[in-house]
């Protein structure tokens, strides 16, 4: 499942700045590439900062601070740790900001390129950011993700997502023959039907192929011959039928414990 990581969708050849950067030609950079935001990088390329289009225009609007005792007192009751002064005084600092060092958001929320798409998606939700610069394990620069970025994902052909269901985990991950499980796909939606041997065999099918990238969801009609699970979901095939079984139609069931 190689799509599955942020190296195969990141882009690589990355605009970046330097602290040092004027706020003009930050300003530039965005309108000529046609992009929403940057990072900003320090000597050894380490990524430091980001800026977004909201930064320049706090800039623009050049909002002038509040008289000091009345904002002091506005924050005192919001936040005695001093956090949301803190805030504000970010914000003063982008509303005079001239260079790139005072436009920026720091720390960086950033990813690495092993990272699973996953994890870039539950990062860009959590800190409600539109970008992601991605690093390598010295913190350089080495590609930046977006949303848009990761959304492509869910256009993903289907038979593209059924081959890879079929070929990566069925064949080589499970060793299966090629008509053991009948994989559908329509619109991301995958289903599973058919019998394999042990019930762990479907957990594992199962959760990888929630993995796979375009994957919607998963529908299991997959049933098993042996439960190595220690249970006995309902889901298990029944035994053959013996002859002392008359009374019970020809099944014999055991009481789950």
């Amino acid at each position: 499942m190689k799509h599955s990581r942020i190296g195969n969708l990141m882009v690589t050849d990355v605009v970046s700045v330097i602290p040092q950067t004027p706020f003009k030609e930050v300003a530039k950079l965005l309108a000529v590439h046609r992009i929403s935001g940057l990072p900003v990088v320090d000597s050894d390329d380490k990524v430091i900062g980001v800026i977004s289009e909201s930064d320049l225009i706090l800039r623009q609007a050049g909002v002038p601070p509040e008289p000091g005792p009345i904002r002091s007192a506005r924050l005192a009751w919001r936040s005695p740790s001093g956090g949301a002064a803190d805030t504000a005084r970010d914000a003063d600092t982008k509303a005079h900001a001239m260079t790139a060092r005072d436009l920026m958001s720091q720390p960086a929320i950033t990813v690495q390129a092993d990272d699973t798409i996953a994890v870039a998606a539950r990062t860009m939700a959590q800190h409600r950011v539109e970008r992601l610069p991605v690093v390598d394990d010295k913190a350089r620069l080495v590609g930046i993700v977006t949303r848009r970025d990761l959304l492509q994902v869910f256009l993903r052909p289907d038979p593209d997502i059924r081959r890879e269901i079929v070929d990566e985990i069925l064949h080589r991950t499970l060793w299966l023959s090629p008509d053991a499980v009948q994989v559908h796909v329509i619109d991301g939606v995958v289903t599973l039907a058919g019998q394999l041997e042990r019930f762990s065999d479907i957990q594992v099918a199962v959760r990888l192929a929630q993995e796979v990238d375009g994957v919607i969801s998963v529908v299991d009609n997959l049933t098993y011959r042996y439960d190595d699970s220690g249970s006995r979901p309902r889901r298990q095939t029944p035994p053959p039928a013996r002859d002392d079984d008359t009374e019970s139609g020809g099944l014999h069931w055991e009481r789950s414990p």
